[in-house]
């Protein structure tokens, strides 16, 4: 069972990650986005900041449909989403290895050409 925590301690693990200031959590390398609180939109109500839903950069649809198809009970959707290489990940139901794991390769897809490979890892 992962929280944000774990979220917040493996992404500041990963080198050239800065946190952005956040109601929640939100994690940037190069400047682009791999892991954020999932921001839910109930309609007739305000945003709410879910920071037992982390929002997870996939890479492309064919990797978002594997995952939302094949362990529907960690990951799904939402309307507005459509399109876009994201799912939104329970944090509750997924263990911190395989947190670390989608955190990774996040980082890896979204840092690719945005760092210096001589530069020290952070953390």
């Amino acid at each position: 069972m992962a929280d944000a925590e774990d979220v917040r301690r493996i992404a500041l693990g990963l080198s050239g990650v800065v946190e952005i200031e956040s109601d929640g959590f939100d994690f940037r390398v190069g400047g682009r986005g791999f892991v954020w609180s999932y921001p839910e939109r109930i309609p007739g109500q305000r945003r709410t900041i879910r920071t037992d839903v982390a929002v997870v950069y996939v890479g492309d649809e064919a990797e978002k449909q594997a995952l939302l198809l094949g362990e529907p009970e960690l990951f799904f959707t939402a309307p507005g989403y459509d399109g876009v290489p994201l799912v939104m990940l329970r944090l509750p139901e997924v263990g911190v290895a395989r947190l670390g794991e989608l955190l990774l390769d996040a980082w890896r897809m979204r840092s690719e050409g945005t760092l210096d490979p001589a530069a020290p890892e952070s953390g």
